[in-house]
């Protein structure tokens, strides 16, 4: 009896899987179309190569599909069977809901594994190449089309107008032709003519225009500088036939190398990602290591204070510390003379470049270090304090904004990583939300189950996108921000299936009834 029942829902489900994703799949196929539309029509691409981006899109959009299909399809399957009263009937032969759920279950599991694989496997490679073939639509020409009394550029450096075209598409009159080739030694090059025929020729390579009863006008231009002053005729042409042919293969589609985008994130393996994971950390501590190496090199330290009882406040300070500054500027005049000495003996340079202390006085009586300096090298000195100040605080600048980028990249990474496990995990979890809210409701068909499938979807697609942002401003970890969707409907898929294995409602509004009462005695008041 058990096998016949799981046979029984296994095709029940199927059906409503198949259909429910299919639809999701061509809901999120269409919103891709309309958001690029504007730059795929009208570039005379072929339906071969339309319908291959068509395909390679449809299967990266699997992941974000298969949860939509489960969902919507365990709801239209037990609300099915509890609308005709065949799941209280099980339930009152003793068979648990779990139990009739059993090989949903198993199924969910199944989708599961195809959402991981699809997405460690199938999508980097559907990825990239929908996104070579939409590069190379989006880069392409618009496909020629000659309108009536419209000016056409899509020939380089030729403008053609037509006055009229016939039903036939080939005939048309009142043509004008001007080349703006850079080449041209014209100031103006323009064609007149009263009729003509236009046509591609069968293989599609060239395009030719046959003009009938017309004129060239032509006004050649200086050549050089000495020319330019000299006047030169304005030549006017007259011709019964005159045929110009353009090249196509400037409205052929060129497809890009593959390799230009093999390196974003969409577009690599989840070994790919961990490699690059590892790469964006080590890059991290080595630019923090380089950042605080700059800064321990171009810091300069204060001497340190004695650590202890400040000396008392007096005129005459201690002997010892007396004995210290008194050696200290003894120490310090014989460096200044040797200094001296040796700036006698050598050029004019080596004095230009080594400051010379006057040290009159003792280390107490100067205010400061610069201050030991005669005028001309302490502003010079304060000078080029200021300079290395600046250049310091650049470079610093620009470590921690390589940090931050490695950091943004690397949040990105991880999120995207972990996220092949979150839609995978989802397909599971929303079989225990999707089938008793069926058992709840009660109800089948496409009615309410769209809604509630719908209702649970958008509440994790939102909770997916808050977490992402939140994982981007560094408020979560990315392993969290891709988890925190599903950790929030497993809670909300035990209760709904504990409501639905003891038949009790949702929200019980009996006990809220008091409070129900009580506003409606306020109000009557």
């Amino acid at each position: 009896m058990l096998k016949k029942i799981d046979s029984l829902l296994l095709r029940s489900f199927i059906g409503p899987f198949v259909v429910s994703f299919g639809i999701a799949l061509l809901v999120l196929l269409l919103q891709f179309l309309w958001l690029y539309i504007d730059e795929i029509a009208g570039k005379g691409v072929s339906i071969i190569v339309l319908l291959e981006l068509i395909a390679y899109q449809s299967i990266s959009f699997f992941p974000l599909a298969l949860p939509i299909g489960v969902i919507l399809a365990s709801v239209m399957v037990m609300g099915n069977l509890a609308e005709r009263y065949e799941l209280s009937s099980l339930k009152s032969a003793g068979v648990s809901l779990l139990r009739v759920m059993a090989s949903l279950i198993v199924v969910s599991a199944g989708i599961a594994v195809f959402s991981y694989v699809c997405s460690d496997y199938i999508m980097p490679i559907s990825n990239l190449k929908a996104r070579t073939r939409l590069f190379d639509i989006r880069k392409q020409k618009p496909a020629l089309s000659i309108e009536e009394n419209v000016f056409n550029e899509d020939f380089r450096q030729f403008v053609i107008r037509v006055g009229e075209k016939r039903k036939d598409g080939e005939i048309i009159e009142n043509i004008m032709i001007e080349d703006q080739t850079s080449s041209n030694r014209m100031n103006m090059n323009k064609i007149l003519a009263d009729s003509g025929e236009m046509y591609t020729t069968g293989d599609n390579r060239f395009f030719v225009m046959n003009l009938y009863r017309g004129t060239q006008y032509q006004a050649p231009k200086a050549e050089n500088t000495s020319q330019r002053k000299q006047n030169f005729p304005f030549v006017r042409t007259n011709f019964s036939s005159w045929e110009k042919v353009w090249d196509m293969r400037e409205f052929d589609l060129n497809l890009t190398d593959e390799d230009r985008f093999k390196e974003q994130r969409s577009m690599l393996s989840m070994k790919q990602l961990r490699g690059n994971m590892d790469s964006l950390s080590s890059m991290m501590d080595r630019g923090k290591q380089t950042l605080a190496d700059e800064m321990l090199l171009n810091i300069k330290r204060l001497p340190h204070k004695p650590i202890g009882t400040p000396p008392p406040k007096s005129s005459s300070a201690p002997q010892q510390v007396k004995e210290d500054i008194n050696s200290i500027s003894e120490r310090m005049k014989q460096q200044a003379l040797l200094a001296q000495q040796h700036q006698q003996g050598s050029n004019e340079r080596a004095k230009a470049i080594v400051p010379l202390q006057k040290l009159d006085k003792t280390i107490g009586e100067y205010p400061d270090f610069l201050s030991t300096f005669d005028t001309i090298w302490y502003t010079r000195l304060k000078a080029e304090s200021f300079q290395k100040i600046k250049i310091f605080a650049t470079s610093i600048e620009s470590h921690e904004r390589e940090v931050d980028i490695r950091k943004k990249e690397f949040v990105k990474t991880a999120y995207e990583y972990y996220t092949k496990y979150t839609f995978a995990l989802v397909c599971f979890l929303f079989i225990f939300i999707g089938a008793p809210m069926g058992a709840i409701i009660r109800k089948g068909g496409f009615g309410y189950p769209i809604l509630v499938s719908i209702v649970y979807f958008v509440v994790f697609v939102l909770l997916t996108i808050m977490c992402r942002k939140l994982a981007e401003s560094y408020l979560m970890t990315p392993f969290w921000a891709a988890m925190v969707p599903c950790l929030i409907l497993i809670p909300v898929g035990a209760l709904l299936t504990y409501k639905a294995m003891h038949d009790s409602p949702v929200f019980n509004l009996d006990r809220f009834s008091w409070l129900l009462e009580k506003f409606r005695k306020q109000k009557k008041a």
